[in-house]
């Protein structure tokens, strides 16, 4: 059974068309991405498949019906969305004690998982007093409290430095291949390339294309070249095929390779193509 089934999910706010016929199933345990730039609907199907909003279409999580979900689903759901705040006042402590509260888990739990995320040293700062990426990990480490089936996370490492947000998609990894299901929004095509086993493109509220990150970057490969930096400064651009073989073995052969790659698009070229826009749009 998948985690996530939608079919021909369409959802509107008056005129405005947000989801239209969107169709995508998301299997237990993968860590799966949604790219597409600000006001494509990321966050809007992120609340239609957590409850929050009504909708037309299908759309079941963990085997219930989005539209008609109870209160017994959150607790195999977490989240770390965009509207997720925290207890300014309250410590990073205090914070997680209410949501073990809420979800019956013991006291002790809390530590495991804050030492886990890297917050070991502040449980007793008051969480108004955390920097963005310690805000960040206080809602993750509040998400997983509770070892939910699925985590919905969106955007969770934007605006993040380097070193944090490396350490959180080492988390979501090892949670990833601990059974977790993991459904990620984001505008960050290396993050989605590194992190996750599929993905789809989301533009204008439809889906553009869907695959392994990979396998469609293979796939819009249409230049299909080699380039080779020479150690001299020179870049010489041969095709990527049986032709340049003996070219690109001289090259080394005297030892004046430099560096060397394939013309291979990433995801931002990949959706450029598609949709004539960039993901940061």
């Amino acid at each position: 059974m998948n985690s996530i089934d939608i079919r021909n999910l369409y959802k509107s706010f008056g005129d405005k068309i947000v989801l239209d016929n969107i169709s995508l199933s998301v299997g237990c345990g993968e860590l799966f991405g949604l790219l597409g730039p600000s006001g494509a609907g990321k966050t809007t199907l992120i609340r239609v498949l957590t409850g929050q909003l009504k909708y037309q279409g299908h759309a079941v999580v963990l085997g219930q019906d989005c539209n008609r979900m109870g209160n017994e689903i959150y607790k195999n759901v977490g989240m770390v969305l965009d509207n997720c705040g925290v207890y300014e006042r309250l410590s990073c402590f205090d914070n997680m004690k209410l949501f073990a509260r809420i979800f019956k888990v013991d006291n002790e739990a809390i530590y495991s998982v804050v030492n886990r995320v890297g917050l070991s040293q502040a449980l007793k700062t008051p969480a108004g007093r955390l920097s963005k990426g310690m805000k960040q990990r206080l809602l993750l480490a509040r998400a997983i409290l509770h070892k939910p089936k699925i985590l919905f996370l969106d955007e969770p490492t934007s605006g993040l430095d380097p070193a944090t947000a490396e350490e959180i998609h080492h988390y979501l990894l090892e949670l990833k291949n601990n059974g977790t299901t993991i459904f990620l929004t984001t505008h960050n095509m290396e993050e989605a390339y590194k992190l996750c086993d599929n993905i789809a493109l989301l533009n204008e509220g439809k889906i553009v294309e869907y695959g392994v990150p990979e396998e469609l970057c293979r796939k819009y490969n249409k230049e299909n070249t080699i380039e080779i930096l020479l150690k001299n400064g020179e870049s010489v651009t041969l095709p990527n095929n049986s032709g340049s073989a003996e070219k690109i073995a001289a090259y080394f052969r005297e030892e004046r390779v430099e560096a060397i790659h394939s013309s291979e698009p990433n995801l931002e070229t990949v959706f450029m193509k598609l949709t004539g826009r960039g993901l940061n749009l």
